[in-house]
């Protein structure tokens, strides 16, 4: 059995996707995984371990079934959560679908969900810990997260840097010491 150290990140793409395309780079799921590298980049103890980068890439233009989805499972299973990148862009699409799927209900990974329009905890749940409508309604962006996370502990936060790694740091949120299933936030 792999180590399971790494955080895989998932996030919508317009597909056929290519990273060196400009169109790719202002897509706003693609630049907050990029800000998550960055982050990594500039600072070596920022708790990000990037899955993606454990094998090969491939290119969209691969075969689905032969190629693309093994690699996908592989990089899954050697992870300790799934770090979801959830906006206003994000659309259901068959690997979004596949990650999520794969990495909640086959390897039971916690998933840390952030949100990169939103910045502060109140845009996420109000003073009565309710979960504010907009939230819900991104959810229903991605059926499968939606009818899936009460299987594992999930983490809703904002996208603001002291948050990511306070959550990247969290044992609850990590495969091998995960807490009960459940919807979570930071006080």
């Amino acid at each position: 059995m792999a180590y399971r150290n790494g955080n895989y990140t998932a996030f919508y793409v317009e597909e056929p996707f290519n990273e060196n395309n400009l169109r790719a780079n202002s897509t706003k799921d693609f630049v907050t995984y990029n800000m998550l590298r960055a982050w990594k980049g500039g600072d070596s103890s920022f708790p990000f371990i990037d899955s993606h980068d454990k094998n090969y890439n491939v290119r969209d233009g691969s075969d689905w079934e032969q190629t693309l989805k093994p690699r996908l499972h592989g990089r899954i299973k050697d992870s300790k959560n799934i770090i979801l990148i959830l906006s206003s862009i994000t659309r259901n699409s068959r690997a979004l679908r596949e990650e999520i799927d794969f990495g909640i209900n086959v390897k039971g990974l916690p998933v840390i969900v952030i949100y990169p329009e939103f910045d502060k905890k109140s845009d996420i749940i109000d003073s009565n810990e309710n979960v504010q409508r907009q939230v819900k309604d991104l959810w229903d962006n991605l059926p499968i997260l939606r009818n899936s996370m009460n299987k594992v502990p999930t983490l809703h936060i904002p996208f603001r840097k002291e948050l990511v790694r306070k959550a990247l740091e969290d044992q609850n949120f990590m495969i091998n010491t995960k807490t009960n299933p459940g919807t979570y936030y930071y006080q």
